[in-house]
């Protein structure tokens, strides 16, 4: 049985459990508990002379989730389009019950009965959705369920599909690597360069492939064709990402008119009022954990003050949105003079490309990687926040000598505030490389929401204790 059939019928015996559940359990509100209207014994019924009721109910609700889809398998798709499918579900039996109650079955049966059983049936199955996606992403987080694939095209599209992937763990796909025509294009990350095109046939046995997704341009029809031919051949799964014309991914614009598609290209990966909004946030959350965390950072200066010779807070130079420079503050968490001692250090960096990281720096103080491990010495930077240097949420802020080895595509980070926090630092923090901080900046940049910028806000909270930066 393959992983698919398996999940389908998982699901499909989860639903009928609940689904019996929720009409018992109406059965038993109804007449045991007696709410909405008390039931006498004139129009008692017993639980058994309910049963082929259920069984209709019970046929009748798997039929109609199956026709709203409920058993195809979409990733990526959201929980609210879950609820979705079972309200929609839920309500068109529920009719279909009322109306079988009124003019077939004798009058002794409930109404109200029905009516709680749509209820209990809607919370209960949406719940049970809501619980196999927390499970679902964690074990897929953890490499367990997850299907093997390979890129076609490292292209804008093609690093659009690895951002989402990076930014989306609980979809649970493996990437085992890309292929492309371009031979200079190297490894983004996670994610290996395996060849040309030509290797296509025989990566997809030896890497154990599940899925192909291609991105090539437009102007690649007939090699796409050929692919989608090979994995079909080889049994793999095949998903093609039209290019639209080689306009990269997060500039298009998707409208109808009258059921005609139109596509434009977007203004700003920001929107005004999204902008405006965002910044009203940053003002009031940052002076209010300004107020929140005085009593801390005037610890944290004292102890940094006592600790070593130098001032308590350093000031450095940091690129923000579209490239303009601004001062960050931080609380020293190195001995005074440490910049200076930064070209003697470069053989001990761990970090990949623009980026010098050490995890046991020996600039540090003693206080200074406390400070660190836990972000603390970050604190001050919400003085940057609320003057407008920086966001709460956004990209991490970079030095002017990293821009300067950017790659064009990694310059689209630049194109909102840096933020305090963000998306890589609650994906990974310091242990991700510095492509796939990138590949999560401009995730959060094309899919920006006020719902993301929340969501992240509260997965910081954990991320800090875990204390994985340094």
């Amino acid at each position: 049985m393959s992983r698919r059939t398996r999940s389908q019928l998982i699901t499909l015996l989860v639903d009928i459990g609940m689904i019996n559940v929720a009409f018992a359990l109406a059965y038993y509100v109804r007449y045991q508990l007696g709410l909405l209207v008390p039931v006498s014994d004139a129009f008692y019924a017993p639980y058994l002379a309910y049963l082929p009721a259920q069984a209709g109910y019970t046929a009748l609700m798997l039929l109609f989730l199956a026709l709203d889809g409920a058993y195809t398998r979409r990733r990526g798709g959201s929980w609210l389009n879950e609820v979705y499918c079972v309200v929609n579900a839920t309500t068109t039996v529920g009719i279909i019950q009322f109306a079988v109650t009124f003019f077939i079955m004798p009058a002794v049966y409930s109404r109200g009965l029905i009516l709680e059983a749509i209820v209990f049936t809607i919370v209960f199955l949406s719940a049970a959705r809501l619980g196999v996606r927390v499970i679902q992403g964690q074990l897929r987080r953890r490499g367990h369920g997850v299907d093997r694939v390979l890129i076609v095209g490292a292209g804008e599209a093609g690093r659009a599909v690895m951002r989402s992937l990076v930014a989306l763990p609980e979809l649970g796909y493996h990437v085992v690597g890309f292929v492309d025509d371009d031979t200079t294009k190297c490894d983004i990350g996670r994610f290996k360069a395996l060849g040309t095109l030509e290797a296509v046939s025989g990566l997809l046995e030896r890497e154990k492939v599940d899925e192909v997704i291609i991105t090539l341009p437009w102007m690649y029809q007939r090699q796409i064709a050929g692919l989608v031919r090979t994995c079909e051949q080889q049994r793999v799964r095949a998903r093609v990402v039209p290019d639209l014309f080689q306009l990269a991914l997060n500039q298009v614009d998707v409208t109808d008119v009258g059921g005609i598609p139109l596509i434009g290209i977007k203004e700003a990966a920001i929107p005004r009022v999204g902008r405006m909004v965002k910044r009203g946030l940053d003002i009031g959350l940052s002076f209010i954990l300004l107020i929140v965390t005085a009593p801390l950072m005037a610890l944290i200066a004292l102890i940094v003050t006592l600790e070593s010779p130098g001032p308590a807070l350093f000031w450095q130079t940091r690129i923000g949105e579209r490239g303009r420079p601004f001062s960050i503050v931080k609380f020293r968490s190195m001995r005074q003079g440490a910049e200076a001692e930064k070209p003697k250090l470069l053989a001990l960096n761990e970090a990949d490309g623009p980026l010098f990281k050490i995890k046991d720096d020996p600039r540090l103080t003693r206080f200074g990687k406390v400070l660190r491990r836990f972000s603390l010495d970050e604190l001050p930077q919400l003085f940057n926040i609320l003057v407008g240097d920086m966001s709460l949420v956004g990209p991490r802020t970079a030095l002017p000598d990293e821009v300067t080895q950017y790659q064009p595509w990694h310059r689209q980070r630049l194109e909102v505030p840096q933020g305090l926090t963000g998306l890589w630092q609650v994906s990974g923090r310091s242990d991700l490389t510095f492509d796939e901080m990138c590949l999560l900046d401009i995730y959060y940049i094309e899919n920006w929401s006020l719902g993301l910028d929340f969501s992240i806000m509260l997965r910081t909270i954990p991320a800090l204790f875990s204390g994985g930066a340094y």
